[in-house]
């Protein structure tokens, strides 16, 4: 079907499309731009109403790999800025070796950002008024400037996903100070963080926001100080998920960083009542107290690498309390294999026999084969209690009972 301006009188076919409401065109437009985006541009071309739904479509994602394109479509929202409206998807990725003849001072009409304290970039995003998702992977010369696009007033009203990753020279952690006001985002929901470090100075109590809509928060091989961390989890209204990564060797090696999982299980303990799934890759990590998580409340899944990052490891001195599993825990991982303590295994093993007692909702127990396998006591006692052991690596369980 051919489309022109609806004009019946000088003998051109009909635009039966033009009867059609905007939402309606708007999914055809989105399905045409699925196929080929330039034949949704020739379509743009058609009528003024055709030019601002294409719009719509067309600027919805931007993935900007290269600052030279970023900066050429700065310069066209100061002739088209209704197009800034238009975006909801932002991505910006390139190396350093794309900055070197890039001119950050470069004006943006209709930005509130101080032009001497941010970037031409960050000036661009600030514009973004319906924008809904971004991912930022650049060089760390860009850092301050970006930083300055969270510091408010929150122009970014719609914001709702945000991934932050700046590329440091000999892959060194970025100053999450920089950029700490992203936390203070009011509509921000998922947060990404990847690389980044903060020290024990934490959120300045001067400048502390209302309560955040933040629910789930990844930290990516980062540096935290685990004190700095409790401050940040004091302002989402109510955070569910909290992921925490890091690789066995981290290099450079963690300065900020404590060493013992319990310190950031405390940290957690403002949003007990409302974490669902808490997720702890961080092998290096070690466990010197059991765990005390009674007060999760609403924790079903529970992810950690070593059995002794819940129990305690093996010491000298008596154990005074038990490990505390989340009243309501469905799914309980280890990323490790068990075993490597003999108390510890004797303590999970006493836990899986006291389910229904320490643990009436637990379910599910996820672990790995490792070389030496899972012992047949824990295989037995998990059977008896009625929990379901998915053993990772392991090969058909027939063999085992052919054994017995």
């Amino acid at each position: 079907m051919s489309l022109d301006n609806g004009n019946e009188g000088a003998g051109a076919p009909a635009d039966r499309l033009s009867i059609l409401p905007d939402e309606l065109l708007l999914h055809i437009f989105e399905a045409v731009g699925r196929n080929a985006r330039r034949d949704l541009c020739n379509v743009s071309r058609v009528n003024k109403k055709y030019h601002r739904l294409s719009d719509a479509v067309l600027y919805k994602s931007i993935l900007f790999d290269t600052p030279e394109l970023h900066l050429t479509f700065s310069e066209s929202l100061s002739r088209r800025p209704r197009r800034g409206s238009a975006i909801h998807e932002v991505k910006l990725s390139y190396p350093s070796s794309e900055l070197s003849q890039l001119a950050l001072d470069t004006p943006v009409h209709g930005s509130y950002l101080d032009p001497k304290r941010s970037n031409s970039i960050s000036r661009t995003l600030s514009i973004m008024s319906n924008l809904e998702k971004l991912d930022i992977s650049v060089p760390d010369m860009l850092l301050h400037g970006i930083g300055t696009l969270f510091n408010g007033p929150f122009d970014l009203a719609c914001l709702k996903s945000c991934s932050l990753f700046y590329q440091c020279a000999n892959d060194a952690y970025w100053d999450l100070r920089e950029n700490i006001h992203i936390f203070a985002h009011p509509t921000l929901e998922t947060l990404r963080i990847r690389r980044a470090k903060l020290d024990e100075r934490g959120f300045d109590h001067i400048e502390r926001p209302h309560e955040t809509a933040l629910k789930h928060l990844h930290l990516i091989e980062c540096d935290i100080n685990d004190d700095s961390l409790g401050d940040l989890l004091e302002l989402p209204e109510a955070l569910e998920e909290f992921v925490m990564t890091q690789v066995e060797e981290p290099e450079p090696e963690l300065e900020e960083s404590s060493d013992n999982v319990g310190d950031y299980i405390l940290a957690l303990q403002s949003q007990a009542e409302f974490l669902e799934t808490i997720t702890i890759d961080h092998p290096t990590l070690t466990g010197r107290k059991a765990l005390r998580m009674r007060e999760f409340g609403a924790l079903k899944t529970l992810r950690l690498n070593w059995d002794y990052q819940l129990f305690g490891k093996s010491s000298k001195k008596p154990r005074l309390h038990s490990v505390g599993l989340p009243p309501i825990m469905d799914t309980l991982e280890f990323f490790n294999e068990l075993g490597s303590d003999a108390e510890v295994t004797d303590l999970l093993l006493a836990t899986i026999e006291q389910k229904d007692i320490v643990a009436r909702t637990w379910r599910t127990m996820i672990v790995v084969e490792g070389e030496d396998g899972v012992s047949k006591e824990i295989k037995a006692a998990c059977k008896i209690a009625g929990l379901q052991l998915d053993i990772i690596g392991a090969m058909d369980e027939d063999s085992d009972a052919e054994s017995d």
